[in-house]
């Protein structure tokens, strides 16, 4: 039976980092199920999940942690129970820029917690405003929900939150489709 693993890498951005890591997964016979890459100045971030048999998971972890020894990054592996896919009722997109005030991420996360409004993509910029000169942020959310959110309901409330805020931004949302929906495309 596969088992499966979380890593998480953080270190310097190097050409070529990627490529052996990748290499180091392919040549104990595992395969990434899913990941994430980002770069912030000069390091990055490597977010994944492995799978392979428990032989090849143990030889991984060692062999991952060598080659992060040997590139000064930091790891992070955890052993993990099956990943598959969320189930995901309705997508919520959420945008919003504005003055970057302390708390703000505290108050939207909290609003979309006692609404059980899960977070599966985040991404967060702050800059200075060359039209205000303030530090300002921008903030893009993909966020999951039960069929029970009445998106009307949450859509007033979330706009309330924003203005209340000094936030502007948007808010779009679809339910996913059933499988044996018919679709077409062009």
């Amino acid at each position: 039976m596969n088992q499966q693993i979380i890593v998480n890498i953080l270190g310097a951005d190097k050409l070529g980092i990627l490529s052996e890591i990748s290499a180091c997964v392919h040549d104990k016979c595992c395969n990434i199920l899913d990941s994430r890459h980002a770069i912030y100045g000069t390091d990055f971030s490597l977010s994944m999940i492995v799978e392979g048999t428990q032989s090849a998971i143990t030889k991984l972890e060692l062999q991952l942690s060598t080659l992060c020894m040997q590139h000064d990054l930091l790891s992070m592996i955890k052993r993990t129970s099956k990943h598959s896919k969320q189930n995901l009722e309705q997508l919520i997109h959420l945008e919003f820029t504005g003055e970057d005030t302390k708390g703000i991420i505290n108050q939207v996360a909290q609003f979309l917690a006692r609404r059980h409004v899960s977070v599966s993509a985040f991404r967060q910029k702050t800059y200075t405003s060359k039209a205000t000169e303030l530090n300002s942020i921008k903030c893009k959310m993909v966020l999951s929900a039960t069929k029970n959110i009445d998106l009307v309901i949450f859509d007033e409330e979330i706009k309330l939150l924003m203005c209340k805020l000094g936030l502007s931004g948007k808010v779009t949302h679809n339910e996913i489709k059933e499988e044996n929906e018919h679709i077409e495309s062009w």
